[in-house]
């Protein structure tokens, strides 16, 4: 159960590390010749990036408590 609740906030920490830099590739991707509804999928990169580290790491701790009983 520990090492779960571990490795959800290494998850976390590295994930939120990491997303500077792909909000800064998703901005220099969006500056090429991308315009309309690309562009507002590529927008959109950065926030799925975030919903799947938050995702991630809840799944990992809610298997360590469901290991445990809760």
């Amino acid at each position: 159960m520990l090492g779960n609740l571990i490795a959800g906030f290494i998850i976390i920490l590295v994930g939120t590390a990491l997303l500077p830099t792909v909000a800064n590739q998703v901005t220099a991707a969006q500056s090429g010749n991308v315009t309309g509804a690309s562009s507002t999928l590529v927008g959109l990169t950065t926030l799925f990036y975030a919903l799947a580290i938050a995702t991630a790491a809840m799944g990992i701790a809610a298997q360590g408590l469901r290991q445990v009983g809760f």
